[in-house]
């Protein structure tokens, strides 16, 4: 029996060994290539995140001197105590928390809500409403009938002027209604009809359930937006308690931005010149940081995502 089960094991290897694609030599140079490649590409996006983080634990004077390289030079926290000294970062960070968050899920809501319909073949008009959302993606009316439509509707200087205007993107609805088209089946559709369900159940007890991977990388999409916001912040916010983080941060490097010349002291010129460039790395990695710590966790559902619609061999 064990000599039998060990003939069956090894009899499958090689039905295994012989169904492979063999490689060729040209084959095997072209991986070659391809690894030193993306070997290469991973170095040059590496580096400067290591440099980033070395100056900003350096002590001044060396990233004055450009002694750094990929190690901290006489460890230093003098830049991110300069950053967290300041009262307004922390609430900076709240609100940007607070937009991350609320802008996020009214954009994912609304995406999903308008992808839903127009992934289904038995809408009707499906084809003039998609041309009619792509439009908006070539014409814009600007930034200044924006600003008066945002005033006359009330939304200035609230939170809501940096979550409502640009809560729905076009490019992400029509990934996911490519997702849904792929995911949700006619056959599951009918057999939910057959059962009773209605559009409206239908797309919170079985649409949602199937979308984790899209609603994870649509989250991950608007999240990265609304952290990098600060435009919208300068154009609709007056109140410095709304500002986000972005603006903090923006507003620290303008008030710690002085002119060495100005000093009679040499030493004291390249100290001050030395904090300000320490200072502008710590904010580098004080804001980049959250987005950073979240991506591991939904990197799978990423790349799920973006290959929808791929050709895939």
């Amino acid at each position: 029996m064990v000599k039998t089960q060990g003939i069956t094991q090894h009899s499958i290897w090689k039905k295994q060994q012989s169904s492979k694609i063999r490689e060729t030599p040209f084959d095997n140079l072209f991986n070659g290539i391809n690894n030193v490649f993306l070997g290469l590409c991973f170095i040059i996006v590496l580096y400067p995140l290591l440099y980033i983080i070395a100056c900003s634990l350096s002590d001044p004077k060396a990233v004055i001197e450009h002694r750094v390289t990929l190690f901290p030079v006489n460890f230093d926290l003098t830049a991110y105590k300069a950053v967290f000294a300041n009262k307004d970062i922390g609430l900076g960070y709240l609100n940007s928390i607070i937009y991350v968050a609320l802008g996020t899920f009214i954009s994912v809501s609304l995406s999903m809500l308008l992808a839903y319909p127009l992934s289904r073949k038995e809408f009707y008009g499906r084809k003039f409403v998609t041309k009619f959302i792509m439009a908006t993606m070539l014409f814009s009316g600007g930034l200044i009938p924006l600003y008066f439509v945002v005033k006359g509707i009330g939304l200035y200087n609230t939170r809501w002027a940096l979550v409502l205007p640009n809560a729905v993107n076009v490019w992400n609805v029509i990934i996911a209604r490519t997702f849904l088209q792929e995911t949700i089946t006619n056959e599951l559709y009918d057999a939910a009809q057959i059962d009773g369900c209605s559009d409206l159940r239908f797309f919170f007890t079985v649409v949602i359930p199937l979308s984790g991977a899209i609603i994870a990388v649509l989250s991950l999409f608007y999240a990265v937006v609304l952290w990098n916001s600060y435009f919208d912040a300068l154009v609709f916010l007056q109140d410095k308690k709304l500002y986000p983080l972005q603006i903090v941060l923006r507003n620290i490097l303008i008030v710690n931005k002085t002119n060495p010349t100005m000093l009679s002291d040499v030493s004291a010129a390249v100290r001050v010149q030395g904090l300000a460039e320490t200072v502008k790395y710590a904010l580098i990695v004080v804001a980049s940081l959250p987005l950073l710590v979240i991506y591991p966790f939904v990197q799978k559902y990423f790349v799920k995502g973006v290959m929808i619609g791929s050709v895939k061999g």
